[in-house]
């Protein structure tokens, strides 16, 4: 006969994995993600069998997730183009894009008259931090400071 403990214990563990993906299929929608991938497809249907309409490859890159169905996520990128990636190459972490016309300023503090660290071009990728009364930690490789919330596309309210 089989040991019940060791069966009991498969159980639960198969319980808890099975209600892993249950439960992120629960978030309420729109929120905001990140590629967790070198290379993403977005594909104009929620499966494999869909046209792959952009190959995104740019780890990090914050994405706003608008719907869920079933191991696949429907989701805008900061151009504003719109597709179906699967869900377990987009993480939670939060990053977000530098936008805007011209370079973005990088302060040592949340003031625009704090000392100006670096200056950001558009495009630039870096990891999210807080945000309050307009200002976001924005950290890129070793550098960190604060930038304007509205430079700023994967911050505040998705």
């Amino acid at each position: 006969m089989k040991n019940p403990a060791r069966t009991v214990l498969a159980l639960i563990f198969t319980s808890i994995l099975a209600a892993g993906p249950a439960s992120a299929q629960e978030r309420e929608t729109p929120y905001w993600a990140s590629i967790d991938t070198s290379q993403l497809n977005m594909r104009v249907g929620p499966g494999r069998d869909y046209r792959i309409e952009w190959v995104y490859e740019r780890d990090d890159l914050p994405l706003k997730v608008l719907r869920v169905q079933e191991g696949w996520r429907f989701v805008q990128d900061p151009d504003g183009t719109e597709g179906w990636v699967t869900a377990a190459l987009i993480s939670a972490d939060r990053t977000a894009y530098v936008t805007g016309e011209g370079l973005a300023a990088m302060r040592a503090s949340p003031a625009g008259n704090a000392a100006l660290r670096w200056k950001l071009e558009t495009g630039v990728i870096g990891n999210l931090g807080d945000c309050d009364a307009g200002w976001c930690e924005f950290t890129v490789g070793r550098r960190s400071g604060f930038v304007e919330q509205d430079r700023l596309w994967g911050a505040g309210e998705p």
